[in-house]
């Protein structure tokens, strides 16, 4: 089918039919657990004056950015699975790849896209189960050398802030663990920082595996999952490990629900 004028086709993962509803309801379960964690973190966070702090207005923030990210995601790329035609608009992918990549990285997007939406247009068919930049850079029949240049640049000075960030953060709480020598504090500390590190990881290395997949088209569906698994896995255990492992949040949400399970 060609598609023409202000249309774009996405291509999606190509799926077996007796798959297609599995993997319809694992995404539709997957979103509605991050809505209702998120969701309830930030109900907890705002009706609770005792939770008015800075810190918790860090978790707000980080709750946001997950329901936004996985919303402009995840509920098309569900309704394209068990669709036959999957078309969207130029405007539409625009708009779905510059939240897409605001909920990685705000200052990387606003450049990129500032780019991208110049490019002219002779292709109609997204590589993709989503849109993103790199996949509108593939529509042009222009040379869009100076937007990769412009992308590769900005991802390795995002992520070299990152791991130098987390690299520096973690050697500074190490240094404190073995200067005090409390083994309280040590536990405390580890208990933490490996929940942290693996959520951290999983994040880094599915952003790795998307920009790298990318350059080697030989492993469209792969992509897809990196990029799926970047937004979905960190939203949903962010409740759990920021929440959870934070005292006044843990002991707030205790009290709820022991409240709810108490007979009158």
């Amino acid at each position: 089918m060609t598609v023409s004028g202000d249309m774009l086709e996405i291509q999606g993962f190509d799926i077996s039919p007796e798959f297609v509803y599995p993997l319809f309801f694992l995404l539709l379960f997957v979103y509605f657990s991050l809505l209702f964690s998120n969701i309830g973190v930030l109900i907890l966070i705002i009706t609770e004056k005792s939770l008015h702090q800075p810190m918790y207005m860090l978790f707000c923030n980080l709750s946001v950015n997950d329901l936004i990210g996985n919303t402009v995601l995840l509920p098309q790329l569900m309704a394209h699975i068990i669709s036959t035609e999957r078309f969207i608009t130029y405007n539409q992918c625009a708009v779905q790849a510059f939240c897409s990549h605001t909920f990685g990285s705000a200052s990387h997007i606003i450049l990129m896209i500032g780019l991208t939406v110049r490019l002219s247009r002779c292709r109609s068919l997204i590589q993709n189960a989503y849109c993103d930049n790199a996949s509108l850079f593939k529509l042009s029949c222009d040379d869009v050398s100076i937007n990769n240049i412009y992308g590769l640049f900005f991802t390795v000075l995002l992520f070299s802030f990152s791991i130098g960030g987390i690299a520096v953060t973690y050697f500074r709480i190490a240094l404190i663990c073995w200067i005090k020598k409390n083994k309280e504090l040590n536990n405390r500390a580890l208990q933490t920082c490996a929940s942290h590190l693996v959520l951290y990881l999983i994040m880094l290395w599915s952003g790795f595996l998307t920009i790298i997949l990318h350059r080697f088209p030989d492993y469209p569906d792969l992509r897809k999952i990196a990029y799926i698994l970047f937004h979905v896995v960190p939203a949903n255990l962010n409740p759990v490990i920021y929440g959870m492992q934070t005292r006044s949040l843990r002991d707030k949400i205790i009290q709820i629900l022991q409240r709810k399970v108490t007979p009158y």
